[in-house]
């Protein structure tokens, strides 16, 4: 039975290799991105209805919600990324905090945001996904702002859910290690720094978007209709748990 999936950040990378693998199955995705190019060019790749949207601003999910179904039974909540890597902190404390609020909206109220916008309209028995970091548990550069966001979507998740448990509505996050073919480094990513990433794992390889895609759909099919407030690493070993 086709279902109706809900792609946040889902023009590029992760986000398209999530959308691409639901619309493969033959379920209604939607992929949602601030930039129309991207998102258009993935709409005609996979078949997905694409949607402008900011997801840090109410309005903007507000409009967005009059271009979603009734009924939304998967919700992928992918959109952020280290905003660091877009504009450097400078030194003074002003600078500063907005870096810091920066990766905060990006990845953690952007997440919070569309699952509130969307929340009454989650399906009985469906999933909501986030995508998360090994920087929650490892650290990511010297601000420490993107870890510290992901890190906070993960707790948060915590409460989340118990909130939608009782519906039958899962909530998890998929955290990845380093993966390769997206955006997240914005082409400054050194040779030298690619082979330390892919040295820390212990499967010798780099991760791949379908890497993550396939652990997201896992988590929302029904053979994960009994794991819930997880964060399940998704990185070559590169960080353990025991």
């Amino acid at each position: 039975m086709s279902r109706t999936i809900l792609v946040t950040g889902g023009a590029t990378g992760i986000g398209l290799a999530v959308a691409r693998h639901f619309a493969a199955q033959g379920d209604a995705v939607t992929v949602t991105g601030r930039r129309p190019a991207p998102l258009e060019k993935a709409a005609e790749e996979t078949g997905a209805r694409a949607v402008v949207c900011d997801h840090t601003d109410p309005a903007a999910l507000d409009r967005l919600l009059a271009e979603l179904p009734a009924s939304v039974d998967v919700l992928v909540n992918n959109a952020g990324g280290n905003t660091d890597l877009d504009d450097a902190p400078g030194d003074d404390l002003a600078s500063y905090a907005r870096a810091f609020r920066a990766n905060l909206d990006a990845n953690l109220l952007t997440a919070a945001l569309t699952t509130k916008a969307v929340e009454a309209r989650l399906a009985p028995g469906g999933a909501v996904v986030h995508i998360g970091s090994i920087a929650a548990d490892r650290g990511a550069g010297s601000l420490g702002a993107y870890g510290a966001a992901k890190a906070g979507l993960t707790t948060w998740n915590l409460d989340l859910a118990n909130t939608l448990g009782l519906r039958g509505i899962t909530a998890n996050v998929v955290s990845p290690g380093y993966i390769e073919d997206t955006e997240f480094f914005r082409d400054h990513l050194a040779d030298e720094r690619r082979a330390q990433l892919v040295a820390q794992t212990a499967t010798g390889r780099a991760g791949r978007p379908e890497d993550i895609a396939a652990t997201v759909a896992f988590l929302a099919s029904e053979g994960a209709r009994h794991i819930t407030g997880q964060v399940i690493g998704v990185n070559g070993g590169a960080y353990r748990t025991r």
